[in-house]
């Protein structure tokens, strides 16, 4: 069935040629898997497909050409892979020290177990931790928290341990538990996608794991920025989003009340003592576009 894959990775470009490059020239060039590497150019400017397709002719390109999102590339990628099991990594990430068994291992340790996402850092500066596993969402304010954001790595988090949501930088799934929950959501466009599919995989009967055992190094926000008028659009509309497809029906009208009325409005105030005018304008956009188009749609 998987024709003789074992891990299919799975990458999404969007003018990110450099970094895909970088993220390519750091997979080990041997492992012991049989790997196949999967990258999806979601409508790059310039054509990336075709510059990669040539550079590293031994990977399969895929061109899009309209831009899908997040999740919607990775179902590109979904839908050609042909491995046992599925690697999303983000393109601004490096992999060269990646422990395949690692992941691998705890997938196989129970078959209950859908996903896994590794210790993530970041490449820069001091490395800092980013990722350690994640904490439950708050049911009203749709906040967590990263375990370990920020701190120096002193081995603190080096015991895995089962989290409630994978890290979208990266992720090993099995593909028996895609087909089971279904390929990741394409309504949110970007951010909480992630967050959304490991409630699916939960929901048909799937652990996830945290797996300190391997490490992946990420740029961060390098498509959107850190601030961006487009990270404050799409996360605004997709944490509202979020709550309407996820939260129980009692808690749906006081979360959404608590971002119209709290949240919102303090992120907006925030954006203008610092001028960003844009962002506070794309904020305010992420919640118009909410309330007139995706509460008239199917969720």
């Amino acid at each position: 069935m998987y024709r003789n894959i074992d891990i299919s990775i799975i990458t999404v470009n969007y003018n990110g040629l450099d970094d895909t490059c970088s993220l390519i020239n750091s997979i080990p060039c041997s492992n012991p898997y049989r790997t196949e590497v999967i990258v999806v150019d979601n409508a790059s400017r310039n054509n990336e497909a075709a510059i990669l397709a040539q550079r590293y002719p031994w990977i399969k390109v895929i061109r899009s050409q309209q831009n899908l999102g997040f999740a919607g590339g990775n179902n590109l990628g979904i839908k050609s892979a042909r491995g046992k099991y599925l690697l999303f990594i983000n393109n601004d990430t490096t992999i060269s020290r990646i422990n395949f068994e690692a992941l691998v291992g705890r997938l196989e340790s129970s078959e209950k177990i859908g996903g896994v996402s590794p210790k993530i850092r970041f490449s820069l500066g001091d490395r800092h931790l980013q990722y350690a596993g994640y904490t439950q969402l708050s049911p009203i304010t749709l906040r967590n928290m990263a375990i370990g954001f920020g701190e120096q790595d002193h081995g603190q988090y080096d015991k895995a341990h089962p989290t409630p949501y994978l890290h979208g930088a990266a992720m090993l799934v099995k593909r028996s538990a895609i087909d089971k929950a279904g390929n990741m959501p394409v309504c949110y466009f970007l951010y909480y996608e992630e967050l959304d599919w490991s409630v699916r995989l939960r929901e048909a009967g799937y652990k996830l794991w945290y797996e300190p055992d391997c490490v992946v190094f990420h740029k961060e926000s390098q498509s959107t920025g850190m601030d961006s008028p487009l990270k404050n659009y799409y996360s605004t509309r997709s944490r509202l989003l979020f709550a309407c497809r996820n939260l129980p029906a009692h808690t749906v009208a006081l979360s959404i009340g608590y971002q119209i009325a709290v949240a919102i409005p303090v992120n907006i105030l925030r954006q203008l003592r610092r001028k960003r005018f844009d962002n506070a304008r794309s904020v305010l956009r992420g919640l118009l576009h909410f309330i007139f188009k995706i509460t008239k749609d199917k969720l």
